[in-house]
């Protein structure tokens, strides 16, 4: 009976190993938390968890780790300052009396005076006969360049 239970016992163990062994190590699930790779002076330890890299290069008696200065936070700090100084000129402009720039582009809300939205115009497509007149001027220089470009080639095959 025993010697049953202790079979039994021995082949579970036999059939749970290959189960075991198949399972991913902790990086290949990617849940490692640090990646490391090589670089001149040693190595960038990158922390999975928080972003923040490190360089480590090894010491007299052990390795050591330096925080890499983050520039993404900087210049976050930067973007903050500028768009508070923009705003603040912004309203000075505005308390002059003058209308400030939209940065936005071609989709302002304020068409400028001169654009066709603030005239009440309204954008013409144009018709066949001035296509027609612009294919005609596109073609005639096409000629003259293609034209001045073989009376280039041959003045050099003259002098070759």
């Amino acid at each position: 009976m025993v010697l049953r239970v202790a079979a039994l016992v021995l082949s579970g163990f036999a059939l749970l190993a290959p189960v075991a062994t198949a399972q991913p190590l902790p990086t290949e699930r990617g849940d490692a938390r640090f990646s490391f790779h090589r670089a001149d002076d040693g190595y960038l330890r990158l922390d999975g968890r928080s972003g923040q890299v490190s360089l480590c290069h090894r010491g007299a008696s052990e390795w050591q780790c330096q925080l890499v200065p983050d520039e993404r936070l900087a210049l976050e700090a930067e973007i903050a300052r500028l768009q508070g100084e923009n705003a603040a000129f912004r309203k000075e402009l505005v308390s002059r009396g003058h209308q400030p720039a939209d940065g936005a582009g071609l989709d302002s809300p304020n068409p400028s005076p001169t654009s066709p939205k603030a005239n009440g115009q309204r954008l013409q497509i144009p018709d066949e006969a001035e296509l027609d007149r612009v294919m005609n001027f596109m073609e005639k220089v096409w000629r003259r360049m293609v034209e001045m470009i073989v009376g280039v080639q041959r003045d050099l095959q003259r002098r070759l």
